[in-house]
């Protein structure tokens, strides 16, 4: 039996385990190899040997633990982006550990290397009037304006991400009296969204105007010179129309209104409409109904905030008095001195 070496482990990873087996999207399978090639150029400049010529003895515990060091204080990392960094090593030692057995050791170790406690990123949404200002200052002049109005809905109305839209097709789109649309997520699942009549409607009137209708493999969305948008073209649409909603006063502390922050408009809407929040987790693709549950919480401090600037003075509420009124009572005060 041939021994596994780094290149092949290294091949088999990506192509078997990470394309085949898991259906990760290229996005996805590009984080990995981001990380991963990071980690390589590393080990070889501390080994003061090519990369061609790394084994796997080279990926040692110690050196994983200098790599993310060196992530942090040279590099300047943030802890989210080491953390990310790291799952990517941990999801490559798992899967090395089982082709090459002789190396479990140190792999498991590495495997059991934390992550550092982060606190969660502030989540951003749009209020329901902004979203309503955000379509009314929508012009109806323009040559895209059609294109732009039906993407910028369709993300409220699916609360899809970049990607997704990205890989929208004609097919995709099933009209009728139940709209919806068929969503291609991560991990090559799919999932059904159900579409607003208006939503359809512009859809059908872009597919038309694009004589797309017999062209069930095409995209829906093109950008000005006939080529499908791309995810920066979809950022570079919102940006442009979404631009005056940017929250935060502070430079540092300024977020910049993106496609993904309509994907979490979506999801605080549908909460504050009182949809359950398994099918908010199913409508949006989350694998985890942790991930969903973010939401939830926004929208519990969301209602206690409004509670409390609603909250009336206590001495106009139906509450207690500071002084109880029988304190005042003789007759009362009285009897209970004679029991």
């Amino acid at each position: 039996m041939n021994a596994v070496t780094l290149g092949s482990l290294l091949h088999s990873f990506f192509e078997d385990h990470l394309k085949l087996q898991k259906g990760l999207r290229p996005a996805s399978v590009g984080s990995y190899r981001d990380a991963l090639r990071l980690f390589l150029f590393f080990v070889a400049k501390e080994v003061h040997r090519k990369i061609t010529h790394l084994s796997l003895s080279d990926l040692s515990f110690e050196c994983v633990l200098r790599f993310l060091r060196h992530l942090e204080e040279d590099r300047k990392n943030h802890i989210s982006t080491r953390n990310h960094r790291l799952s990517a090593l941990h999801s490559f030692f798992e899967y090395a550990a089982g082709r090459a057995p002789e190396m479990l050791s140190e792999f498991e170790r590495i495997a059991a290397i934390p992550v550092k406690r982060t606190p969660p990123p502030e989540t951003f949404f749009l209020e329901r009037n902004e979203i309503q200002a955000l379509f009314d200052n929508l012009s109806s002049e323009r040559r895209l304006s059609l294109r732009d109005r039906t993407l910028l809905l369709f993300l409220y109305n699916s609360g899809a991400r970049v990607q997704e839209v990205v890989d929208l097709r004609v097919e995709n789109i099933v009209f009728g009296p139940y709209p919806h649309v068929h969503l291609h997520g991560k991990g090559d699942k799919w999932r059904d969204c159900p579409l607003w009549i208006r939503t359809a409607d512009l859809l059908k009137q872009l597919i038309i105007k694009h004589d797309l209708e017999d062209m069930p493999d095409s995209p829906i969305f093109f950008a000005r010179h006939g080529r499908p948008l791309t995810r920066f073209g979809i950022y570079k649409i919102v940006r442009r129309h979404a631009s005056c909603f940017d929250q935060g006063k502070s430079k540092t502390k300024r977020r910049r209104i993106s496609p993904h922050i309509f994907r979490h408009t979506t999801a605080v809407h549908l909460l504050e409409a009182g949809v359950e929040v398994n099918v908010i987790r199913a409508w949006l693709g989350h694998v985890s109904l942790d991930t969903t549950n973010r939401y939830a919480e926004i929208n519990m401090k969301a209602k206690e905030a409004a509670l409390k600037l609603c909250e009336p003075p206590l001495e106009v509420s139906g509450g207690f008095p500071r002084r109880p009124i029988w304190q005042d009572d003789p007759s009362l005060l009285k009897w209970l001195d004679s029991l």
